[in-house]
């Protein structure tokens, strides 16, 4: 089994303006088939956030708001959770629990380089078991 957060992160992030709108964000995560974006920060003070598929659902489409009318930077949740990409890979899985969340966010430095999904740690399993066999 992979040991480090490195080694199995997903490092292709989609990223999203905090003053662009909800409907700009359900484009890209449609068109990219994915379930969540992050958020950019507004300037230096300001710090990463996540949009996920469950936060539109939710927060908007539920209570019928107009996508076209919310930014992002009002239903975001900020700010985001995040680890060294040198994290060992049960730390960041008891992180996942403690919390339950379903996706935490690499950092190197200040910035964000990649994202491990609940997915990914069952990706890394049965790749590590087909490798054994």
């Amino acid at each position: 089994m992979p040991t480090k957060v490195k080694e199995i992160m997903n490092v292709k992030l989609e990223t999203i303006k905090p003053d662009a709108t909800v409907f700009d964000a359900i484009e890209k995560l449609v068109d990219k088939r994915i379930r969540s974006i992050v958020v950019l920060p507004k300037d230096e003070k300001d710090v990463y956030g996540v949009i996920t598929v469950r936060d539109i659902v939710f927060k908007v489409i539920s209570k019928n708001l107009d996508p076209n009318k919310i930014k992002i930077e009002e239903i975001a949740s900020k700010p985001i959770i995040s680890i060294d990409k040198e994290t060992e890979l049960e730390h960041l899985i008891k992180l996942m629990e403690k919390f339950n969340i379903a996706r935490v966010f690499v950092h190197e430095g200040r910035e964000i380089i990649g994202v491990v999904s609940l997915l990914d740690v069952l990706s890394a399993t049965l790749i590590d078991r087909a490798r054994r066999y």
